[in-house]
């Protein structure tokens, strides 16, 4: 059995679902129905993950087995959202796939005592579900597709070790780390990047469908991962090919800032991105980003948004 939690837009407004044998039930409900109260959003759920773990196992089961369908409806019923609204911290991954950084141009070996490069994203801003649309950042002419495998968070977690961060780990999701090239390179500046303005805009981290508990992912370094535009597939590799593994891209950002339950490390992205090609997004593009047993995002490039005043 696999399942997932996933945010539904319902009538009442966005709410935590369970998701399994093709059912969604959502989470309040489920769990008044089993006698194991849920909250009702799935940041609520993660936020005491080592507490409702198995209550939402138990939902999951119930669900696949024929029970809840009183209370449950087909997937597809309801509009998704992003499964996590919002997570406290996103932090990005960098240059973890040696593939990509040979296409990017860059010559590397990893050397003993090395840490992994990590960026922040706003999530308030910055992320956006399934079937939404990201917006063209303003000025930008060369946005670019990265694949990545998304790790949520489920317990507090500082200087903790690699041997023990998959521990913390409540599960697994897709995630696309939208890059505004152009914007992100400033050779003529002091610090030659500008990760605000080419990491952080508005919808450049979509993510989801669903978000997988970790019991149901056996091992998220045998994960194939899959990107196409338009229908044409521009990233296909696997999570095995990693630089820095999971566990240790955890250990390594738990000893620069604390991770907490709801927080979401984007691992990096493998070979295939449009840049080294001279390939790139426009508006009107779609883009399906999927990963072996996470299901498949998709989601379309639409115009700049324009101005907005309170």
């Amino acid at each position: 059995m696999t399942a997932s939690l996933v945010t539904l837009d319902y009538p009442s407004g966005p709410a935590g679902a369970v998701r399994a044998g093709g059912f969604d039930v959502p989470l309040a409900a489920a769990g008044e129905a089993l006698g194991v109260p849920l909250p009702a959003q799935v940041f609520d759920v993660i936020t005491r993950w080592d507490e409702l773990d198995a209550a939402v196992h138990e939902v999951a089961t119930a669900l696949t087995a024929g029970r809840l369908r009183s209370v449950a409806r087909p997937v597809g019923a309801f509009g998704a959202l992003t499964p996590l609204r919002y997570p406290r911290k996103l932090v990005c991954a960098g240059a973890n796939y040696p593939r990509h950084l040979a296409e990017m141009g860059v010559s590397y070996e990893r050397k003993a005592g090395e840490r992994p490069f990590f960026f922040l994203k706003p999530p308030s801003t910055t992320l956006v579900g399934p079937g939404a649309t990201s917006p063209m950042p303003e000025g930008c002419e060369n946005l670019d597709w990265e694949i990545e495998l998304a790790v949520v968070i489920g317990r507090r977690a500082r200087h903790i070790s690699a041997a023990d961060a998959l521990d913390v780990v409540a599960g697994y999701a897709v995630a696309v780390d939208l890059s505004a090239r152009d914007l992100l390179m400033r050779p003529d500046t002091i610090f030659k990047f500008d990760f605000l303005a080419g990491k952080a805009q508005d919808g450049s981290c979509p993510l989801g469908p669903e978000l997988v508990p970790a019991r149901y992912v056996p091992d998220p370094q045998a994960l194939t991962m899959r990107l196409s535009v338009n229908g044409q597939v521009k990233q296909d590799a696997t999570t095995e090919d990693m630089i820095f593994s999971i566990a240790e891209q955890i250990a390594g950002a738990s000893d620069y800032v604390t991770l907490e339950p709801g927080d979401v490390i984007l691992t990096g992205t493998p070979h295939g991105v449009g840049f080294p090609r001279g390939d790139r997004l426009r508006v009107g593009d779609e883009v399906r980003a999927e990963i072996d047993g996470l299901g498949a995002l998709v989601f379309t490039i639409t115009e700049p948004a324009g101005a907005v005043s309170a």
